[in-house]
């Protein structure tokens, strides 16, 4: 990219006209610089300074420009593990959960490392007369956009702005279908110290920005790209795993429409996850991968499929011992296949996640529950578990299972999941979303779902007018979405935050009680105007109960206590001022 050279400006005469002066334009360069200190202003002869650098954090907003910076900063020090929540496409997200502990030393996984904060901005004092470390606190606060304008001020800038990309060692693009391959190749190699890169692609790629990565960022650790809009991935199996197994540092890579992969073998002594969708139709799938704890295998629901999942599994249980969160979603999820997980003997995991199984039964949940009892989250949705294998879970993760998945399960039942919220104390999340259901109401997702999730006859269909009653201590987040066939819903759950309701079009309000002081959100999206109403008037009311801080009076003959305003009696005592200071935000009942 070329940049002009503008000098800099005169020094400024007064302190006021130093922005305007900053912003001047002559024709005579620089002579020398200050004789002062940038970061603490002493004279730098015979000078050792030890004012410290601050840590680099450039944010930007998105901008019209042909590439999109969306954000650049250097990584702090937290588990490689416990990244920002992606918006990849997955029935089951990992990232808000606790990072996998080493099962060698159980330690934390391996963190980033801390950028170097003990950069020289002993720079040259430009024109307006700011000290350096001044200089790189507002220009770390300036979007890529502005950083490239403000390079062309003067050599000061330049230097300073060339600094401040050095540093970086998070970077997220959002690269539109109009930008070429050789412009993004010249935003990473300002970066050469990322390691945690995510590409937002709007246009069509393939090996050639693969190779444009590997040779702009050689520390890179964390890779995501996600596809928007009509963009294509081209990349195949081959190129995938010269890429793997040439970025030796690669400890995170995740990757979506992967429809073009045909197959791939993937060798890494260091990649920890692994997430790849839109996958279709593999000949082979080999990991080399001993280090890897997480991997999730999305693929599309075409009914031409024809990848074996028992092998890859099977090769999987051998190849990558330490495992410890799965997720697989596939249509051609079958029995076979949980025998061959089971069958691996993973003695790590704790997460397991197989969804739209149709053919995953009963006897499934049996074969899991026998080889991997400390399950900590169980996600079977669209599977063709039963009541019955809800009996299983709860007598084997009574201690353990705080999430459990059981949403588009239609032979479970509203008497399963009251069982199952009964059984095990500690669950903390459920998603009981399309179980539920009224067959002669048309499925709200079919519109949206290309995928045949299930094949129901009638005697698999559920009665109506069901109710549930949930009595729980720890629940947080209950996901109850398009259950048309309850009519009664009793919940007492003090720590519930988040209940989604939405599309239960039979669920009358006169048969609804909510006794959650917690609530903050409440999705109804699809319910009568009624029920809304109803849902509204509990929250608010719940609300208003415990907002009431009024202190308490005995009547004179001490028959009983009443609460008597703060106008009435007195000035507010201390320990009442603080316990006002803790207020409960209201309710949100959203329904769009």
């Amino acid at each position: 990219m070329r940049h002009s050279h503008i000098a800099a400006a005169a020094p400024p005469t007064s302190g006021g006209d130093a922005a305007s002066s900053a912003l001047s334009v002559i024709k005579r360069g620089k002579k020398r610089g200050s004789y002062s200190c940038g970061r603490c202003g002493l004279p730098k002869k015979g000078h050792n300074c030890i004012v410290k650098t601050p840590t680099l954090n450039v944010v930007d907003t998105p901008t019209d420009s042909s590439l999109s910076v969306i954000s650049a900063a250097p990584c702090s020090a937290t588990p490689a593990l416990r990244q920002q929540p992606s918006h990849l496409r997955r029935a089951l997200s990992f990232d808000d959960l606790a990072g996998g502990l080493d099962p060698d030393d159980g330690a934390d996984g391996d963190s980033l490392a801390e950028p170097d904060l003990d950069l020289d901005l002993d720079l040259d004092i430009d024109s307006c007369g700011l000290p350096a470390i001044l200089l790189w606190e507002v220009l770390r606060r300036l979007p890529p956009a502005s950083l490239l304008a403000a390079a062309k001020v003067s050599k000061g800038w330049r230097e300073t702005v060339r600094r401040l990309w050095r540093a970086t060692e998070e970077l997220k693009l959002r690269v539109p279908a109009s930008v070429q391959v050789g412009f993004v190749a010249s935003m990473l190699q300002k970066c050469p110290g990322i390691m945690k890169l995510s590409l937002r692609m709007e246009s069509d790629f393939d090996s050639t920005m693969l190779a444009c990565i590997a040779f702009s960022c050689p520390n890179l650790e964390c890779m995501e790209i996600s596809t928007f809009n009509t963009a294509t991935n081209r990349i195949n199996g081959d190129e995938l795993g010269r890429f793997v197994a040439d970025k030796r540092s690669l400890k995170s890579l995740k990757m979506e429409g992967c429809s073009n992969l045909g197959g791939f073998v993937l060798c890494s002594s260091s990649l920890s996850t692994l997430w790849l969708s839109d996958l279709h139709s593999l000949s082979k799938m080999v990991f080399n991968c001993p280090q890897l704890i997480e991997i999730s295998l999305e693929f599309s629901c075409q009914e031409n499929d024809g990848t074996d999942l028992s092998t890859m599994i099977e090769g999987l249980g051998r190849s990558c011992s330490r495992l410890q969160n799965i997720h697989i979603a596939s249509t051609r999820l079958s029995h076979a296949a949980v025998l061959a997980l089971t069958a691996a003997q993973l003695r790590w995991l704790r997460m397991l996640s197989l969804v739209l199984g149709s053919e995953i039964s009963d006897a499934s949940v049996a074969a899991i529950a026998s080889s991997y009892p400390n399950l900590e989250l169980i996600d079977l949705s669209g599977s063709g578990i039963s009541d019955s294998g809800i009996g299983m879970i709860c007598n084997v993760f009574p201690e353990t299972l705080s999430r459990l998945l059981l949403a588009l399960c239609p032979n479970v039942t509203s008497s399963g999941i009251q069982f199952a919220t009964a059984q095990l104390p500690h669950l903390e999340l459920m998603d009981c979303g399309m179980t539920i259901c009224d067959p002669n109401i048309q499925n709200p997702t079919s519109g949206e779902n290309n995928c045949k999730l299930q094949k129901t006859s009638g005697a698999n269909l559920q009665l109506t007018n069901q109710k549930l009653i949930i009595k729980h201590s720890h629940l947080k987040k209950l996901s109850l979405w398009g259950c048309s066939g309850l009519d009664a819903l009793y919940l007492n759950c003090p720590q519930l935050n988040d209940l989604n309701l939405n599309s239960c079009r039979n669920l009358h309000p006169e048969r609804l009680l909510l006794q959650c002081p917690t609530l903050e959100n409440v999705h109804a999206s699809g319910c009568q105007a009624m029920l809304i109403e109803a849902i509204q008037s509990q929250v608010c009311n719940a609300f208003t109960a415990m907002e009431n801080h009024s202190p308490t009076k005995r009547l004179p003959d001490g028959s009983k206590r009443v609460r008597v305003p703060y106008l009435l009696s007195g000035e507010i005592p201390e320990h009442e001022k603080k316990k006002r200071k803790i207020e409960r935000r209201p309710c949100n009942v959203l329904v769009d």
